[in-house]
């Protein structure tokens, strides 16, 4: 009975981060290819694995597998040293939907949202992870205008974030030294 308990439990337990927030709908028409590259971190809500983190980037790769390798990095002015993630990452169901299931510890995937996206030219994109806790704004360049920006709050709040909580990257320095290290 308990073995039955647990093979039950642990695949809703593992897909349930793969959650979508409410009224949150991942864009259609997502090319993967289009997306890989460096993308810089414009702002986002507050967790503790990039608090008191500047400069941070982005670095999407495709993978032997079909899937993506991911290297998140920012600059911790208090440890002065840079702060390094690599991860994976693979569509949730169809390749041209932008919801991806991302791992940074073995086994365990937590979803990435892509809600927002300049299709034509992919140079800015919206972000959430399986809550409202969870938001960024990443774009091909270390600086946007201050309309790209309101643009981006305004449509996070109108779906429910608190976009009262942002906080505005400092982009202002020198970014990671490698995408490969």
């Amino acid at each position: 009975m308990r073995k039955s308990f647990i093979a039950v439990l642990l695949p809703l337990f593992l897909t349930g981060c793969l959650a979508i927030p409410e009224q949150v709908v991942p864009v259609s028409d997502f090319q993967l290819q289009n997306y890989l590259g460096r993308w810089y971190e414009i702002a986002r809500l507050d967790h503790s694995f990039e608090r008191g983190l500047s400069n941070i980037t982005a670095d999407y790769q495709l993978r032997a597998d079909g899937g993506i390798n991911v290297i998140n990095c920012g600059f911790s002015a208090s440890k002065d040293k840079w702060s390094k993630a690599q991860g994976k990452a693979y569509p949730v169901d169809s390749a041209s939907v932008g919801h991806l299931r991302v791992s940074f510890f073995g086994p365990f995937y937590g979803s990435y949202i892509i809600f927002g996206l300049d299709q034509t030219d992919y140079q800015y994109a919206y972000v959430s992870g399986p809550s409202k806790d969870f938001l960024w704004f990443l774009s091909r360049t270390p600086t946007v205008s201050d309309e790209s920006y309101q643009k981006f709050v305004m449509q996070a709040a109108a779906l429910g974030f608190d976009t009262s909580q942002l906080i505005k990257v400092n982009q202002s320095g020198q970014h990671c030294p490698s995408k490969a290290d």
